[in-house]
Protein backbone atom coordinates (compact mmCIF):
# COMPACT_ATOMS: atom_id res chain seq x y z
CA UNK A 1 0.00 0.00 0.00
CA UNK A 2 1.18 3.64 -1.11
CA UNK A 3 -0.12 6.87 0.34
CA UNK A 4 1.61 10.30 -0.49
CA UNK A 5 0.01 13.81 -0.48
CA UNK A 6 2.42 15.72 -2.31
CA UNK A 7 3.07 19.73 -3.07
CA UNK A 8 5.03 18.40 -6.20
CA UNK A 9 3.77 17.16 -9.66
CA UNK A 10 2.27 13.47 -9.42
CA UNK A 11 4.35 10.58 -11.64
CA UNK A 12 1.46 9.05 -12.46
CA UNK A 13 3.98 5.91 -13.68
CA UNK A 14 5.29 6.00 -10.29
CA UNK A 15 1.76 5.16 -8.59
CA UNK A 16 1.13 2.61 -11.17
CA UNK A 17 4.13 0.70 -10.54
CA UNK A 18 3.23 0.85 -7.26
CA UNK A 19 1.29 -1.62 -7.60
CA UNK A 20 3.16 -4.13 -9.72
CA UNK A 21 2.50 -7.72 -8.45
CA UNK A 22 3.19 -11.45 -9.86
CA UNK A 23 -0.44 -12.23 -8.59
CA UNK A 24 -2.16 -9.19 -10.55
CA UNK A 25 -3.96 -10.00 -13.47
CA UNK A 26 -5.27 -6.46 -14.02
CA UNK A 27 -4.06 -2.89 -12.92
CA UNK A 28 -6.81 0.26 -13.22
CA UNK A 29 -5.59 3.60 -12.76
CA UNK A 30 -7.56 6.65 -12.21
CA UNK A 31 -6.04 9.73 -12.85
CA UNK A 32 -7.66 13.37 -12.14
CA UNK A 33 -6.76 15.93 -13.82
CA UNK A 34 -7.14 20.51 -13.91
CA UNK A 35 -10.07 20.76 -16.78
CA UNK A 36 -10.68 24.69 -18.18
CA UNK A 37 -14.40 24.93 -16.45
CA UNK A 38 -16.40 24.04 -14.13
CA UNK A 39 -20.50 23.51 -13.92
CA UNK A 40 -20.29 27.56 -12.64
CA UNK A 41 -17.50 28.50 -14.53
CA UNK A 42 -16.09 29.10 -18.35
CA UNK A 43 -12.15 29.43 -18.18
CA UNK A 44 -10.75 27.86 -15.14
CA UNK A 45 -7.12 28.82 -15.55
CA UNK A 46 -5.81 26.59 -12.47
CA UNK A 47 -6.87 25.14 -8.73
CA UNK A 48 -5.29 25.30 -5.33
CA UNK A 49 -5.86 22.18 -3.45
CA UNK A 50 -5.35 22.35 0.26
CA UNK A 51 -5.44 19.62 3.00
CA UNK A 52 -5.29 19.16 6.70
CA UNK A 53 -1.85 17.56 6.00
CA UNK A 54 -2.15 15.97 10.01
CA UNK A 55 -5.25 13.77 9.12
CA UNK A 56 -5.12 13.18 5.05
CA UNK A 57 -2.99 10.29 4.57
CA UNK A 58 -4.67 8.52 7.61
CA UNK A 59 -7.65 9.41 6.28
CA UNK A 60 -6.44 7.80 2.61
CA UNK A 61 -4.59 5.09 4.26
CA UNK A 62 -8.36 4.27 5.89
CA UNK A 63 -9.77 4.01 2.36
CA UNK A 64 -7.17 1.72 0.89
CA UNK A 65 -7.70 -0.53 3.53
CA UNK A 66 -11.15 -0.80 3.30
CA UNK A 67 -10.50 -1.21 -0.47
CA UNK A 68 -8.43 -3.97 -0.11
CA UNK A 69 -10.43 -5.80 2.50
CA UNK A 70 -13.45 -5.50 0.27
CA UNK A 71 -11.75 -6.85 -3.17
CA UNK A 72 -8.89 -8.40 -1.73
CA UNK A 73 -7.01 -6.40 -3.66
CA UNK A 74 -2.86 -7.27 -4.44
CA UNK A 75 -1.97 -3.75 -4.28
CA UNK A 76 -3.30 0.00 -3.76
CA UNK A 77 -1.83 3.01 -4.20
CA UNK A 78 -3.37 6.96 -3.79
CA UNK A 79 -1.28 9.96 -4.18
CA UNK A 80 -3.23 14.03 -4.25
CA UNK A 81 -1.45 16.98 -4.93
CA UNK A 82 -2.10 20.08 -2.91
CA UNK A 83 -0.75 23.93 -4.09
CA UNK A 84 -0.85 25.20 -7.68
CA UNK A 85 -2.05 22.51 -10.41
CA UNK A 86 -2.85 23.99 -14.19
CA UNK A 87 -5.01 22.93 -16.23
CA UNK A 88 -4.11 19.40 -17.61
CA UNK A 89 -2.17 19.14 -14.41
CA UNK A 90 -3.13 15.21 -12.91
CA UNK A 91 -4.47 16.43 -9.10
CA UNK A 92 -4.70 12.27 -8.02
CA UNK A 93 -3.90 9.10 -9.06
CA UNK A 94 -5.73 6.03 -7.32
CA UNK A 95 -4.22 2.75 -8.73
CA UNK A 96 -5.28 -0.87 -7.83
CA UNK A 97 -4.39 -4.37 -8.88
CA UNK A 98 -6.26 -7.47 -8.47
CA UNK A 99 -5.96 -11.00 -9.81
CA UNK A 100 -9.64 -10.11 -11.72
CA UNK A 101 -10.33 -6.96 -13.85
CA UNK A 102 -13.90 -6.63 -11.82
CA UNK A 103 -12.41 -6.37 -8.57
CA UNK A 104 -10.10 -3.69 -9.92
CA UNK A 105 -12.55 -1.59 -11.70
CA UNK A 106 -15.22 -1.37 -8.44
CA UNK A 107 -11.83 -1.03 -6.05
CA UNK A 108 -10.67 2.01 -8.23
CA UNK A 109 -13.96 3.72 -8.39
CA UNK A 110 -14.36 3.59 -4.54
CA UNK A 111 -10.96 4.96 -3.86
CA UNK A 112 -11.50 7.73 -5.40
CA UNK A 113 -15.23 8.26 -4.70
CA UNK A 114 -14.56 7.80 -0.98
CA UNK A 115 -11.41 10.08 -0.88
CA UNK A 116 -13.37 12.82 -2.49
CA UNK A 117 -16.59 11.78 -0.15
CA UNK A 118 -14.39 11.82 3.35
CA UNK A 119 -10.58 13.00 2.72
CA UNK A 120 -10.19 16.96 4.40
CA UNK A 121 -9.28 18.08 1.02
CA UNK A 122 -10.31 21.38 -0.44
CA UNK A 123 -9.97 23.07 -4.37
CA UNK A 124 -9.91 26.73 -4.96
CA UNK A 125 -10.89 27.71 -8.44
CA UNK A 126 -9.33 30.33 -10.36
CA UNK A 127 -10.31 31.90 -13.36
CA UNK A 128 -9.91 35.49 -15.17
CA UNK A 129 -11.29 38.03 -13.07
CA UNK A 130 -12.84 35.78 -10.15
CA UNK A 131 -11.82 32.87 -7.62
CA UNK A 132 -13.91 30.60 -5.49
CA UNK A 133 -13.63 27.58 -3.08
CA UNK A 134 -15.49 24.42 -4.72
CA UNK A 135 -17.20 21.24 -2.85
CA UNK A 136 -15.88 18.07 -4.26
CA UNK A 137 -12.35 18.32 -4.40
Amino acid sequence: MHIAVRDTPLDVDGVRRAVDHPGAGAVVVFTGVVRDHSPAHDGVTHLEYEAFLERVEDVLGEVAREAVDRWGLTGIAIEHRVGRCDVGEPTVVVAVSSAHRGAAFEAARYGIDELKARAPIWKKEFWPGGEEWSEGA
